[in-house]
This record gives structure tokens, sequence and C-alpha cells, in this order.
């Protein structure tokens, strides 16, 4: 859901022409990013808390851990920021809202799947352990599964505000020079 909420986000500007226009108004390059990125961020919160009502269907029917469902919401939210800003960036380099998707999906997956035991077992078998463990410490399945089980570390959260920052900057950068051209 989360690269096809951001396909549009330039793309579908660049297509229609209302780029030129947004690139006149007074404001920067990087609040016009800030401002569709938080945009985007929150219709994708309000998607993850329409799925609240199961909260409260578990809650009533048994006792949940309040904590584990707290954090659980914090990290899918902290990750459907960082693939948000991943395809903000695509969205910023494509002309074409489907390149800018597939892209996406592409990227966002690349940083799921290198978490992943058989991606890293596979990686084990060519390459030294040191760039294993950094190829796993680039996945988002590392950083989100110990938010999932409830453990809110620094190095986690450091990592998707990071990711979410440097993605969010690089389609600045890229849009900040098809405005110069």
């Amino acid at each position: 859901m989360v690269p096809s909420t951001a396909m549009r986000m330039w793309a579908e500007e660049r297509k229609v022409g209302s780029i030129e226009l947004l690139f006149t108004l007074p404001i920067t390059i990087t609040q016009a990013v800030m401002g569709k990125f938080l945009a985007a961020w929150l219709f994708l919160g309000i998607a993850l808390a329409l799925t609240f009502p199961m909260v409260i269907t578990v809650a009533y029917l048994g006792d949940p851990d309040v904590g584990l469902i707290i954090t659980g919401y914090l990290g899918s939210l902290l990750m459907a920021g960082g693939f948000l800003a991943i395809g903000c960036f695509f969205s910023a380099v494509s002309k074409n809202q489907v390149i800018s998707f597939v892209l996406s999906v592409v990227a966002c997956a690349v940083l799921v799947f290198a978490g992943m035991p058989t991606t890293l077992s596979y990686f084990s078998t060519f390459l030294p352990g040191g760039m294993v463990s950094a190829i796993e410490s680039m996945s988002f399945q590392k950083h989100f599964e110990s938010i999932q089980r409830g453990v809110l570390k620094f190095g986690d959260l450091s990592y998707f505000v990071l990711l979410i920052v440097g993605w969010i900057a690089a389609s600045s950068i890229v849009l900040d020079e098809r405005k110069a051209k």
C-alpha cells in the first residue's frame, strides 16, 4: 500500500505540469517535500488506525499486552514512514508513476529481505561476516522485529528516523536540481 501511496507524490505533479506552479510558491523545496510526506504519512497513520477495532475486540475477549500493541503500532508507523520516504524519492526521480511504484517496491523489498535468515545464510557463503552483519543492520526486518517484541532500542528508532530523513533529503536534492534546470 505504501509504494502505491507514494508513487503519485511527484510523478503526478510533473505529468500534469503543476510542479512548475509548486516551484514558484514562496516555500522551499524541502518544505514542499516535508508537507507532501507528512500528509501521506498522516493518511497511512489513519489507515493503520482503522485496524484498532481488532485491538478492542482482542482486549474485550482476552488480556493482551498493551505495551506490545502500542510498540507494534509505533513500529508499523515508522516502517510505513520509511517506505514512504523511499517512495517519495523514487517519485521525485521518475516521471512515470508506474516506474516510481516498481522502483519503490523493489527498494523496499530489498531492505526487507536483506534481514531474512535465508538471505543472510546465502550471503554468508561468499561474503565475510562483517559484510553480512552490515547487510543485516540495513534491513527493516532486524529493526522492526525488536520494536514488534516491545523493545524500544535507541538504535532501532534512530534507524527509522535517519532512514526517513535521508530519503527525504535525497528527494529534496533531486527536486532542487530539477528546479535549477
